[in-house]
């Protein structure tokens, strides 16, 4: 489900589950229990395969219902928190899709770099809102862009994604886990009390707009998502995604390989 391989002092947590690191809620457990437990002077995320994280598992929502929204949505916001406040250093190496709970986790890091793959927001299109930490990371990562990015749904190429600062540095394929080392290493090299001091201070805006609005918005979030119509225009979402991946060609129905 997470790898994690060792490179000197600096560890690359590598989520591993499923044909495109969809996030249920085992992977975000396992997101918060790694990376909170973890002893490196450093810490690089990415994706095996060809996607960073396609976002949330919705089939395990449309199948769970209710109750799995009840305990799926708290384990997606301290997934994101465990890696927004980890007080050590943290790269996104995104080689492939960051795709909305994807594309959150990815902006909790203190940098991006990115590769191949398209990154967005696509919440508010399934016809579910964001957790406030999501919101809150997402504002942080990239400031007034944040209302456009939400409300449209746009999903990006590196370059178009490092235009509005969701993406710090584009590289190619090959460069990818090398120069997220790279800049781990330069800001391990940071004395520790010092980052983590300036991180906090960094992130209080954030934070305190977190802790000051979860209670009173988290349990709207948690009621929406877990209605019959949230359910519904799931559903409708992903099989509108399984006819897009679907065409007729030459009189028989052939399936794309995207």
């Amino acid at each position: 489900m997470i790898t994690v391989e060792a490179h000197g002092d600096l560890a690359v947590l590598r989520i591993d589950h499923g044909k495109v690191n969809a996030l249920d809620l085992e992977l975000c457990e396992a997101i918060s229990r790694t990376v909170s437990s973890l002893v490196a002077d450093g810490l690089i995320i990415t994706g095996a395969g060809q996607a960073f994280s396609a976002g949330v598992d919705l089939r395990r929502v449309v199948e769970g219902g209710a109750n799995y929204v009840a305990d799926f949505l708290p384990a997606l916001s301290k997934a994101f928190l465990a890696v927004f406040d980890c007080p050590r250093p943290v790269i996104a190496a995104v080689g492939g899709a960051a795709i909305a709970g994807g594309c959150v986790i990815a902006a909790a890091a203190d940098y991006r770099i990115m590769s191949a793959g398209r990154i967005g927001l696509t919440e508010l299109l399934v016809g579910v809102p964001f957790p406030v930490a999501a919101l809150e990371i997402i504002r942080h990562a990239v400031g007034h862009h944040a209302q456009r990015l939400i409300n449209t749904g746009a999903v990006l190429d590196a370059e178009a994604a490092r235009s509005v600062g969701l993406v710090d540095e584009v590289v190619g394929p090959d460069d990818l886990l090398d120069r997220a080392l790279t800049r781990a290493t330069a800001l391990s090299r940071i004395p520790p009390a010092a980052f983590a001091l300036t991180k906090r201070q960094l992130h209080r805006p954030a934070r305190t707009r977190i802790e000051a609005a979860r209670g009173v918005d988290d349990p709207k979030v948690t009621a929406l998502w877990q209605s019959p119509k949230a359910l519904s225009n799931i559903a409708d979402y992903l099989e509108t995604l399984r006819q897009s991946r679907v065409q007729h060609s030459g009189g028989r129905w052939i399936r794309r390989a995207d």
